[in-house]
């Protein structure tokens, strides 16, 4: 009677679930909540998660009513990515994964019994023993194994994440890209039809014996270098909207897309906050996860109460100073610290333990300095670059325009020669030029900044970032 009683209490402790946290994770998309909220807040769209064919064939509707046959904006590009791409639908189905795997352990084993009553008594009564101890264990262990399968459920949350504002942020870095390159063509294109007016003037010229063969010569090569170089832009611009496009999961009919012809002019001041350092370390998604990792070693190895909080520079460097040009001073940002909890890893705590704890702590610490850098260097790049574009628009575009009006009327005057207005006018266009790709400079830096407040794994969603610009 008492091996009968014992064997129904072990079946009866391998059947505790955690409730709570298996109606967490019961849904279809159990945590996505997380992600998309986190989406909205970082780069100003939300993903979709299609866990069906109807669910996806009104995913590819809502897409093709975005984008068919329409000229889109930078935001349209990022929403129509993170609902469309494809690599990025695969990184949702890991944290469905997850979920899945934290819903097995709280759940725990399906209890069951299978007995050979075969020999001697005494080898049953052992195989009721093993099986009560399996039970016992289980049951003792399961509420640690259940926290760390929830650590990691959290992870793969930020995981997710990371890959939507990682794939965010690469689509409208290529969107920039694919406007610049268009409005690049343009101007080309445009002082082209310029310089081929001119060649037919000269050629005209030429036949009435009012010009050398020679002068024809110079601006028929003008010409068509102007034409290569139009060609050569042509094509830049629309690789590069190939590349967004693949970015935002368009193929077939959708491909029917436009892109305007110029970007945005600049903003009367640069888009950055100065305590960007600051916003980085309380929102950087891999600071959250790896705060998070720490936790997951913590309770793995059960490293005993938390014993206090080190900051990343305490833990990596101490104080950490920025060189000037007359002497060394202390950045003031260091004042705003990335907290690191520590653990007590003495003795009692096994070395592996502790090798993880640390790898994993002095991981942390690096990447949070790192995430200071970055903020740094993104603002240091966007108050830059809108000081460059601002000096091209302001300063030296008017200057160009000036020299234009004067070289006309000399030109109108016949002081000057075609030949001669021509070659102010290509100086001119290497001016709009410089403007618009500083233009563009300006608002791939103001990219950097979401990017470095926010965290992301490059080029997400796109099959690896590419090293060579297409």
């Amino acid at each position: 009677m008492k091996t009968v009683v014992t064997i129904g209490a072990a079946l009866l402790l391998s059947a505790c679930a955690e409730t709570s946290v298996v109606q967490m994770v019961s849904s279809d998309r159990a945590g996505f909540d997380t992600v998309q909220t986190g989406a909205q807040r970082a780069v100003g769209a939300s993903p979709a998660w299609a866990l069906s064919a109807t669910e996806i064939e009104a995913l590819d509707r809502r897409v093709h009513g975005l984008v068919h046959r329409k000229t889109i904006n930078a935001d349209t590009a990022v929403q129509v990515a993170i609902l469309n791409n494809r690599a990025l639908q695969a990184r949702f189905a890991d944290l469905g994964l997850s979920s899945t795997e934290l819903w097995e352990v709280a759940m725990g084993p399906v209890p069951s019994v299978g007995l050979s009553v075969s020999g001697l008594a005494g080898d049953v009564t052992r195989s009721l023993e093993g099986l009560v101890m399996q039970s016992a264990l289980d049951a003792a262990t399961r509420k640690p194994r259940t926290e760390i399968a929830q650590i990691r459920f959290r992870q793969a949350q930020l995981r997710a994440l990371s890959e939507t504002i990682a794939l965010a942020i690469e689509t409208r870095r290529a969107w920039i890209e694919a406007v610049g390159a268009f409005e690049k063509a343009a101007l080309i294109a445009e002082a082209q039809n310029t310089a081929d007016s001119s060649s037919e003037l000269a050629s005209q010229l030429g036949r009435t014996g009012f010009m050398s063969k020679a002068d024809q010569a110079r601006e028929h090569a003008l010409t068509a270098v102007l034409a290569a170089e139009r060609s050569e832009a042509r094509l830049d611009a629309q690789l590069a909207k190939e590349r967004l496009i693949r970015l935002m999961g368009l193929f077939g009919s959708s491909t029917e897309v436009f892109v305007p012809d110029a970007l945005p002019g600049l903003p009367g001041r640069p888009r950055a906050s100065a305590d960007i350092e600051r916003l980085a370390l309380v929102n950087r998604v891999d600071l959250a996860a790896g705060k998070l990792e720490l936790e997951a070693v913590a309770r793995e190895y059960r490293l005993t109460g938390q014993t206090r909080m080190i900051s990343d520079i305490a833990l990596a460097a101490g104080l950490e100073a920025e060189a000037s040009d007359a002497d060394r001073e202390v950045n003031p940002a260091l004042s705003v610290d990335f907290e690191i909890p520590l653990y007590d890893t003495g003795p009692l705590a096994s070395k592996r333990g502790q090798m993880n704890y640390l790898r994993a702590a002095n991981s942390l610490a690096q990447q949070a300095i790192d995430a200071r850098a970055e903020a740094r260097m993104a603002y240091k790049s966007v108050t830059g670059r809108h000081a460059v574009a601002r000096h091209w628009r302001d300063v030296v575009l008017p200057l160009r325009k000036t020299i234009d009006e004067e070289s006309l009327k000399s030109y109108s005057g016949m002081i000057t020669s075609t030949f001669e207005l021509l070659e102010d006018a290509r100086d001119g266009l290497e001016a709009q030029i410089g403007a618009a790709e500083a233009k563009r400079d300006y608002w791939l830096a103001e990219t950097e900044v979401t990017a470095a407040i926010w965290g992301g794994a490059a080029g997400a969603g796109a099959g690896g970032k590419e090293e060579d610009k297409e």
